[in-house]
C-alpha cells in the first residue's frame, strides 16, 4: 500500500504541474506581447499551487514511508534536488511579482523569471527521472536523456494550452503538435509522464526501503483518509475553471 501511495503523489505531481511547467517553459512562443503573455499565464493561474501541493505531499510520503529511500535519493541527486529546488522558487517568485507593477521591463524580468524557472524544473526533473532509469548515465547520453523528459514536458504544456486558450493562442499551442483534438493529445501527454513515474518506481528498490511495521501502521491509515479531500478539491478546481481563459487573471 505504502508503494501506491508514493506512486499516486508522484505521478499525479509530474501529469498536473507537469502542464503549468511546460506552459511557462513556452511563455516566450505562446505569448508573443505582455498583454498575450498574461494571457497565457492566466491558463495555468488557478492550478499552479495546487499542483504544487502534489510534490510536498509525495516529499512527506517519501520521507517518511521510505526514509533510507529519501537519503539515497537526496544524496545521488543533490546538485539536480538543489537545482529543482531554486528553479521552484524563481518561477513562482516571476507568476507572483509580474503583476505587481506596471511597467514593461518589470514585467519582462518577471515572464523571463517564469521560463528560466520552468526550464530548470524541466531539466532537473529530467536529471533525476533519467538517472533513475538509465543507471549509470553519464556524459552525452545523460544529457539527451535529461534534454528529452524537458521536451515531453513542454510538449504536455503544449497539450494543456490548446485545451485552455482561445482563437491565435489556441492555434499557436497546437500548432507544433499538429493536433486536432486538444484531448486527445492531453491524454497522450499524461500517459507518458505516468509511464515516466512508474518506470521510475520500478527501478527504485522501493519494498526494501520501507520504513518499519509500526510507522507504516501508523502513517498509512491517516495518509489513506486525506487522499479523498485532495482527490475532490483537485477535482473541484479543475470542474471550475473548466472553461477556456476568456481573460487577464490576477497574475
Amino acid at each position: 500500500m505504502e508503494i501506491f501511495i508514493l506512486g499516486f503523489f508522484t505521478i499525479g505531481y509530474l501529469v498536473l504541474a507537469g502542464a503549468d511547467i511546460g506552459v511557462g517553459m513556452l511563455l516566450p512562443y505562446l505569448g508573443r506581447s505582455a498583454d498575450e503573455r498574461r494571457e497565457v499565464i492566466t491558463s495555468i493561474a488557478p492550478f499552479f499551487l495546487g499542483n504544487e501541493v502534489w510534490l510536498v505531499a509525495a516529499a512527506g510520503v517519501l520521507a517518511g514511508l521510505f526514509p533510507e529511500l529519501e537519503g539515497t535519493l537526496l544524496t545521488g541527486n543533490y546538485l539536480a534536488v538543489v537545482a529543482l529546488l531554486a528553479g521552484w522558487v524563481v518561477r513562482d517568485m516571476g507568476l507572483w511579482l509580474r503583476g505587481r507593477v506596471d511597467g514593461p521591463h518589470w514585467r519582462l524580468c518577471w515572464d523571463g523569471a517564469i521560463v528560466a524557472g520552468s526550464w530548470t524544473l524541466a531539466l532537473s526533473w529530467g536529471a533525476i527521472l533519467s538517472g533513475i532509469l538509465v543507471e549509470p548515465l553519464t556524459g552525452l547520453v545523460a544529457a539527451l536523456a535529461t534534454v528529452a523528459v524537458a521536451a515531453l514536458f513542454a510538449t504536455h504544456g503544449l497539450s494543456f494550452a490548446g485545451l485552455r486558450l482561445r482563437g491565435e493562442l489556441r492555434a499557436r499551442a497546437v500548432r507544433p503538435t499538429g493536433a486536432a483534438d486538444e484531448r486527445g493529445t492531453y491524454a497522450l501527454t499524461a500517459a507518458a509522464l505516468a509511464a515516466l513515474g512508474v518506470l521510475a518506481g520500478i527501478r527504485l528498490p522501493l519494498a526494501a526501503s520501507a520504513a518499519d511495521a509500526g510507522t507504516l501502521a501508523l502513517l498509512v491509515p491517516v495518509i489513506l483518509v486525506l487522499i479523498p479531500f485532495l482527490v475532490l478539491s483537485q477535482a473541484w478546481v479543475w470542474w471550475t475553471f473548466r472553461h477556456r481563459v476568456s481573460g487577464p487573471s490576477y497574475l
